[in-house]
């Protein structure tokens, strides 16, 4: 009884024992797969917001340093001699705001001025900063296009005004502010409100220098 009692004890396993220890295996497998993969969706996401992050500090970096470094140097029109103002903003010109920027880095030596035109422009979603390589550039000359920031509903820029008002449109004065007076006249302020589609409105001020 003792040998036939030991025999019973070292059998293998019964068929249902392993059909039972498969189904745990599988649903245990289920649960780590599902587990691992809304990791993997978190990790991604958090990934993606992490680059969104990036993508709007350099935006709101570049613009505040292009419009602190403001210059009051007017440039000629493609065409003729009419100059534009150093600083020109308003919903009627292609550009949002279009101005004259001192600190274009030159390490490279090249034959052209440390100062730059830049012009914003909203085009669909993205927002896009041009520049040019001369100033007073031709019809021949295309600008450089960069794009800044995707995701944007709109871009707004307001200017301080001497008499400490702000004011939508630049430059001011009658007749859209012609004169040498107004075409180098620079606001002390910028105001920009960048509205997104996932982070709502941006608003900085950034003061011109000089």
């Amino acid at each position: 009884m003792r040998g036939a009692h030991r025999r019973v004890v070292v059998r293998g396993f019964t068929l249902l024992e392993l059909l039972v220890a498969m189904a745990i295996f599988a649903i245990l497998g289920t649960l780590a797969l599902s587990g691992y993969t809304q990791l993997q969706r978190q990790s991604e996401y958090a990934e993606q917001r992490l680059e969104r992050l990036r993508e709007v500090q350099r935006a709101v970096q570049l613009i505040g340093q292009d419009l602190a470094e403001i210059e009051p140097r007017p440039i000629r029109e493609p065409l003729g001699d009419v100059h534009m103002p150093a600083v020109l903003g308003g919903e009627s010109v292609e550009y949002s705001l279009e101005f004259t920027r001192s600190g274009w880095s030159n390490t490279a030596g090249l034959p052209r001025p440390t100062l730059q035109r830049v012009g914003y422009r909203l085009e669909g979603s993205d927002l896009w900063r041009d520049h040019w390589a001369t100033l007073d550039r031709t019809l021949s000359v295309e600008p450089i296009r960069q794009k800044l920031l995707g995701s944007v509903n709109s871009v707004q820029f307001r200017y301080l005004a001497p008499d400490r008002t702000w004011v939508d449109r630049w430059p001011i004065g009658e007749a859209g502010g012609a004169g040498v007076d107004s075409e180098r006249l620079r606001p002390a302020a910028v105001e920009v409100v960048l509205d997104l589609q996932d982070w709502g409105e941006i608003r900085r001020v950034i003061e011109v220098a000089g």
